[in-house]
């Protein structure tokens, strides 16, 4: 494959939208924050109640509920660690 040169920033014109869809692009991601860790409860929830009403258990419900809140605080934390250095490199 060739080798071409990179345009420089003098040959760059700015782009009328890029700005509004990087901030739209940042919502986006925000709100998929702010809906995981419930998702993640639910999921839990649902799983660990379905176990317990198929093996007439008592226990699953609360363990599925602790690995949901355990899995979405994961997903959060590199969501949001992920969104700062995004953030930070501009």
């Amino acid at each position: 494959m060739p080798y071409h040169n990179p345009p420089s920033p003098q040959d760059e014109k700015p782009q009328r939208g890029s700005e509004a869809l990087r901030g739209l692009a940042q919502a986006e991601s925000l709100m998929q924050i702010a809906l995981i860790l419930p998702c993640a409860l639910l999921i839990g929830w649902g799983v660990g109640w379905w176990i317990d009403q198929r093996f007439h258990s008592h226990w699953a419900t609360l363990v599925g509920l602790i690995l949901g809140l355990v899995s979405g605080m994961v997903s959060v934390v590199r969501m949001a660690l992920a969104a700062g250095s995004r953030k930070g490199q501009r």
